[in-house]
């Protein structure tokens, strides 16, 4: 199986979304609120590496990924 990464970039309202493949090519990206998000992680490959940038929300999504079995990194 690939490893595969979603770079994650955190705002207020609307998140946006990146997911590279093992060779880092581009395979998605989306715009999201909060709500569609939270689901949206839910369906991610488990394992999948989550990047994002280290803000005040950043802690809790990264419990949110580890939730789905995703592992965050900010």
């Amino acid at each position: 199986m690939a490893t595969i990464t979603l770079g994650i970039d955190l705002s207020k309202q609307v998140f946006s979304t990146c997911m590279l493949d093992g060779s880092g090519r581009v395979m998605q990206r989306r715009e999201m609120r909060r709500d569609a998000f939270a689901a949206w992680l839910a369906q991610c490959p488990a394992g999948a590496i989550v990047a994002m940038e280290a803000c005040s929300g950043a802690h809790h999504w990264a419990r949110r990924c580890s939730e789905h079995g995703l592992n965050p990194r900010l």
